[in-house]
């Protein structure tokens, strides 16, 4: 009784925050689809699993949200429910089958949520094709005739693929698992196989008539995108970039348009620590001093196992000089490096291979580049190496270079800039200490762009603030995020915690975007 009362109560709770939630929805023009926005399936599967419910009463509890919601606002919402070609991972028994008995009422509690007015049904991952198209044909025998959406997960690295499938109960075809076996410690012929086998099922799927596909990306878009492309649905040259950063799918940061350039590279670090702010900036950065970043904690800097195996390949060489230092961020610089402590992304992007033969040079002469982005006069905006924002547009960048760099260096640099009075600079050591030309509150716009019928996009910005912000964890990835690959005591680290507690992280904007050259400042330097 005590059960059924506590699920009574959730059950209320939930209908309330539904409901409240619908003006919600309308004002930030969401196509809403009602299971994941509101209560995902494995949030309510995990809450009757904690408090002991009888299964049973969950599985009633969705009729009755989709029951409710199309009665109390008709067509206002599209609701799409989940289904499941291999049966739900509960029915499925340690041999990796559900009995027919089961498999069959899942099928008729999937009717019963279609009936109560479910618009779309999205499958489980599944990786044999004819299991899916089998469960496509049941459905359509008792009578469930809304589209079948199957839902597609490439194969990115094989120990994510195997944890996946065995919490989802996911049947391996046996000719899958021969084909990872000898390339599983090879991460890039792992989702160069992933690639092939997602485009393969989906053609496969496509030839039997089903017109929709749902790609699960994981935050990991290019394995997709490889997919799409070689179904001949999409076009690289047509893929385009809303803005020059990834906008997160948070619906609170729906409008967010604006950003600091600091983060550019660590898009992941800059959601965790600006997740508490009341409002996202929008349409300008507006007074940067109001709203308080995250303070630093060990989430900003964990990292995925394949990409720490990685850093651990590439940058744990002996260091016996700062030289070598140089020596490891030219390299980087010419795409030679597919890794950087510095960096959530992966090898260079685009529009740093524009310029990454300077930026290899000034690196061997011990100004360590972080981030940098060219200076762009009117490019148009579909241009696939500096292009955001969709056709019809054209995007403008002033150059910009942050790199770290000793006393020395910045003291010949400052003095060069009295030659160039378009470039700004900041510059501050891990102990606080301000080198600048410009105020605390002077905030630069780095990248705009026209479109039609719209106003002007500032998304990236310089401002000062968040640069004594951003520089805690700019030096601090010195210890945790590169030095921490050797041992206590190894000289190479005792190296790089010399060069993080002694040198100047420096920010250097050149203001002219048209005739400008920011690499001219580093000449006879």
């Amino acid at each position: 009784m005590e059960s059924r009362m506590f699920l009574l109560f959730v059950v209320i709770l939930l209908m309330a925050r539904i409901n409240s939630s619908r003006s919600k929805a309308a004002s930030l023009a969401l196509s809403t689809s009602l299971e994941p926005l509101f209560i995902p399936f494995h949030s309510i599967f995990f809450l009757s699993t904690r408090i002991e419910i009888n299964p049973s009463y969950s599985l009633c509890f969705f009729v009755m949200q989709v029951k409710h919601i199309r009665s109390k606002y008709g067509d206002y919402f599209g609701i799409t429910v989940a289904g499941y070609p291999e049966a739900h991972p509960d029915v499925i028994g340690s041999d990796g089958f559900a009995t027919l008995e089961d498999y069959h009422k899942d099928l008729a509690y999937l009717k019963q949520k279609v009936d109560a007015g479910a618009d779309l049904i999205v499958t489980q991952l599944f990786y044999d094709t004819d299991i899916f198209l089998k469960f496509v044909n049941d459905c359509r025998l008792i009578g469930i005739n809304c589209p079948i959406v199957p839902g597609i997960m490439p194969i990115n690295n094989y120990k994510g693929f195997i944890r996946m499938a065995g919490f989802c109960k996911t049947k391996i075809p046996a000719e899958v698992t021969a084909a990872l076996e000898p390339i599983k410690d090879n991460e890039e012929a792992v989702r160069a196989y992933g690639i092939h086998l997602g485009t393969e099922m989906c053609k496969k799927i496509l030839a039997h008539g089903i017109k929709t596909l749902h790609l699960y990306t994981l935050n990991m878009e290019k394995s997709a995108l490889a997919i799409l492309m070689n179904l001949g649905l999409i076009e690289e040259s047509k893929i385009t970039r809303p803005l020059p950063w990834r906008p997160p799918t948070n619906v609170f940061r729906v409008k967010e348009d604006v950003r600091p350039i600091f983060w550019a590279n660590r898009p992941k670090s800059y959601l965790t620590r600006t997740i508490g702010w009341d409002q996202y900036p929008h349409g300008r950065w507006g007074d940067s001093r109001n709203p308080s970043y995250g303070a630093l904690s060990d989430y900003q800097f964990m990292r995925p196992r394949a990409r720490g195996k990685k850093l651990l390949e590439e940058w744990a060489a002996p260091l016996k000089s700062v030289e070598d230092i140089y020596e490891k961020f030219k390299v980087y610089c010419l795409g030679k490096l597919k890794s950087s402590p510095w960096s959530e992304l992966d090898g260079l992007q685009p529009e740093t291979k524009i310029i990454n033969e300077q930026l290899g040079k000034i690196n061997l002469k011990g100004f360590l580049t972080i981030n940098s982005q060219p200076a762009v006069n009117g490019e148009k905006s579909d241009s696939p190496s500096v292009g955001w924002g969709g056709p019809g547009g054209y995007v403008y960048q002033k150059a910009y270079l942050e790199f770290f760099c000793s006393k020395e260096k910045l003291n010949a640099l400052v003095d060069k800039c009295k030659a160039f009075p378009l470039v700004t600079y900041m510059a501050v050591n891990r102990g606080g200490s301000w080198i600048s030309n410009v105020a605390l509150t002077d905030v630069n716009a780095v990248t705009w762009g026209v479109f039609p019928a719209k106003e002007i996009i500032q998304p990236t910005v310089v401002d000062p603030t968040s640069f004594s912000v951003w520089k805690d964890e700019a030096f601090e990835i010195w210890s945790r995020g590169w030095a921490s690959l050797y041992t206590e005591g190894d000289p190479s680290r005792t190296l790089l915690e010399e060069v993080q507690s002694s040198y100047f992280l420096v920010s250097l904007v050149d203001n002219d975007y048209i005739h400008g050259d920011i690499f001219a400042v580093f000449a006879d330097l």
